[in-house]
């Protein structure tokens, strides 16, 4: 399948970042280094021939200083060697931590989060910022810093062994014909035999690769939603259930792992014996050479050398097969991921902006994502300081009604007119408490310094929340912590903080006793008596509270409790 985004366009922006210059710097550098080290390591070969060389003709004068240049050759390419390392790894985390800024703020940006969960574009976002770009980054530059020492090393090696190797001569039709550099040309012949050989034997473990990926991901998300409802199942004694869901995800673990294991048994014996039969042949090339005296037992073992690193520069390709195919896997990965997160919201619902503080609906239609309607609602307009209940039985669209209001809900017509430079606060039925201080769950979405501990402290009382008072600043999973009806009291205690212009309850209070829940409304009333509040409940306890209703069914009705007349829609 052709991917609608380019691996460049997943690779190139931090290369032409505001980081550009620091990181290409680092980059030059790597290969600078590494350059150094294949210096000292083809030096070596230099010093092979002369210390077999000696050791052949029992030159005991000559060992000593062979020895001080091995420890100086030795030094300078342990030195290279190891600050390449550390500065590629320095590169790898700041490469990493600008791509994640950037994934996180595209999937944050316009709810596409939220539009991505609702329509199941793209599976497991979470892994695919937290491991296929820390991937991205390590193997780019492992494979790139790589194939730049082999390409060096291939004009460096290449250099030692034409010097050494004799020409192939033969006849052609009474012509003679001299191949200089025969050892060169043989090792490239043999590279591209076994290159082409790989390509064909491993090509299908790219998409095994991707799905691996994938498998492995659903069957981690699902055991950390076992974490995450481990209370619920339990009352259910859904654990035969959990575990049978288990063993089906883990089926196609299992079975796209072996897979994998046939296609890498295939690549890991073609390599092995490539690597094998490369390792001995240089030497059955010169033997000939050898006899016929023409070089020396160290320049056999200088051309045994430098052929194998030859032959090593060569393979480039078929030493990191796999891991380009898994390259190839987390950049199509990515380039779903950035293509899901580039895609404009359709916003059929119109969002306009109302300047005398007043919520608005005009010819509202909300439908499901597949396009089946769930209800019109009415012309409707709300005044700033009035309170409405909105009631309407089970999956009308009442939730939706309100996901509507927030704007993030795209399916639909219509126009809804928000009040200007109004704050809003929505609570669901069960409102997001995040990990962290208690204080940091009650402050949320602002940070926990905008409001005092003895603020946070007086309204945990009025809740009914004082036995949490004195873990306010105690770091805890609060919505494992928590009953349902204690997180619905923070929830409000949420509100009473923040004091927003526009509220939205989403049968925010289903948890609670009439008493609580009559407490949480009269806290409302007295201390925001001029946030505007839309509610949505199944039980008319909460009556009392709203001076307007809107009910919502399939033929939708307003009704307004003030003039007590029904007006069906």
């Amino acid at each position: 399948m052709k991917m609608p985004v380019t691996a460049w366009q997943i690779i190139g922006p931090y290369w032409s970042s505001e980081e550009k210059w620091s990181a290409r710097g680092l980059l030059a550098l790597v290969v600078i280094l590494d350059i150094i080290t294949i210096y000292a390591v083809v030096r070596l070969t230099y010093w092979n021939r002369d210390f077999f060389d000696a050791l052949a003709v029992y030159d005991r004068s000559a060992i000593m200083p062979l020895m001080l240049t091995l420890l100086i050759l030795v030094s300078i390419s342990l030195f290279a060697s190891v600050s390449s390392i550390y500065l590629k790894q320095l590169l790898e985390i700041r490469w990493r931590a600008w791509t994640t800024n950037v994934f996180v703020h595209q999937w944050l940006a316009d709810h596409h989060y939220y539009h991505i969960e609702q329509k199941r574009s793209t599976d497991n976002p979470d892994q695919r910022i937290s491991e296929d770009l820390s991937w991205l980054a390590n193997k780019s530059l492992d494979l790139f810093t790589g194939l730049i020492k082999n390409v060096v090393n291939l004009i460096s090696y290449g250099i030692v062994v034409w010097s050494i190797s004799d020409a192939w001569q033969f006849n052609i039709g009474g012509h003679e014909v001299s191949i200089p550099g025969i050892l060169l040309w043989l090792g490239i012949i043999y590279a591209i035999l076994g290159s082409i050989v790989m390509e064909k034997i491993g090509r299908p473990i790219v998409g095994l690769g991707y799905l691996q990926q994938k498998f492995e991901a659903d069957f981690r998300y699902l055991l950390m939603r076992i974490r995450e409802n481990a209370e619920q199942i339990a009352l259910y004694k859904g654990e035969k259930t959990e575990n049978r869901r288990l063993k089906d995800s883990f089926a196609s673990v299992k079975k796209n792992w072996r897979g994998l294991m046939t296609y890498t048994k295939r690549i890991e014996f073609t390599e092995k014996l490539y690597i094998e039969v490369g390792a001995y042949l240089p030497y059955f090339l010169v033997i000939p050479q050898y006899f016929a005296k023409k070089i020396s037992i160290g320049e056999v073992m200088q051309v045994g050398l430098a052929f194998n690193r030859l032959r090593q520069a060569l393979s480039w390709f078929i030493f990191n097969f796999k891991e380009l195919a898994e390259l190839r896997a987390v950049l199509r990965r990515l380039q779903e991921f950035d293509y899901a997160l580039n895609q404009p919201v359709s916003q059929n619902i119109e969002m306009t902006q109302s300047h005398d503080q007043s919520l608005k609906t005009a010819s509202l239609t909300l439908s499901k994502p597949d396009g089946q309607k769930l209800s019109n609602i009415p012309d409707t307009q709300i005044q700033s300081g009035e309170r409405w209940l909105i009631q309407g039985p089970s999956g009308v669209g009442k939730s939706t009604f309100l996901r509507a209001l927030a704007g993030i809900w795209e399916y639909g017509q219509g126009k809804i007119s928000l009040p200007v430079g109004g704050t809003m606060l929505f609570l669901p039925q069960k409102s997001y408490l995040p990990y962290g201080t208690l204080k940091a769950a009650l402050s949320y979405p602002e940070t926990d310094t905008q409001f005092s501990d003895q603020d946070c402290e007086t309204i945990l009382n009025q809740v009914n929340l004082s036995h949490l008072t004195a873990q306010l600043n105690q770091t805890d999973y609060w919505e494992k912590r928590l009953s349902g009806g204690e997180q619905q009291r923070l929830a409000f205690a949420r509100v009473l903080l923040h004091r927003p212009d526009y509220l939205f309850l989403d049968e925010a209070t289903s948890a609670l006793d009439i008493d609580n829940e009559k407490n949480l409304y009269q806290l409302l009333m007295a201390l925001l008596p001029n946030t505007t509040v839309i509610s949505i409940a199944h039980h008319q306890n909460l009556q009392d509270f709203h001076q307007n209703t809107l009910k919502i069914n399939r033929a939708s009705e307003y009704e307004n409790r003030e003039n007590a007349s029904d007006i069906k829609y």
